[in-house]
């Protein structure tokens, strides 16, 4: 029988990158890698993830650009910034609480 995982993060908060310049607001979470092997063995192996953890859908942002990220727990930190996040597809299902972070939209079906 194998451990249950529990995610350290939750659905509407902000989280940024451990390694990398780019933060963004956690849209859904699978227990553990959920991706194709094809997408994991393209991460450099220097800096690849265990496959045994929470992994996160983010709607993500960089000083560039908007994109969704897939990105595992170990990489992940709090953002403590406070900053409003600029990703168009946000606002379909997260209301800001004016805080720096975001709850479901009541409407939002899960």
């Amino acid at each position: 029988m194998s451990d249950i995982k529990h995610a350290k993060f939750s659905i509407g908060q902000v989280v940024r990158h451990r390694l990398y310049p780019f933060r963004g607001l956690i849209f859904d979470i699978d227990p553990e890698f959920a991706n194709t092997e094809e997408w994991w063995l393209s991460i450099p192996e220097d800096v690849r993830p265990r496959k045994d953890q929470p992994f996160y859908h983010l709607y993500a942002e960089n000083a560039e650009t908007t994109y969704l990220a897939y990105v595992s727990e170990q990489n992940l930190l709090l953002d403590e910034t406070q900053q409003p996040l600029r990703h168009p597809d946000i606002e379909e299902d997260f209301i800001s609480d004016g805080n720096g972070g975001y709850k479901l939209r009541p409407d939002t079906a899960n």
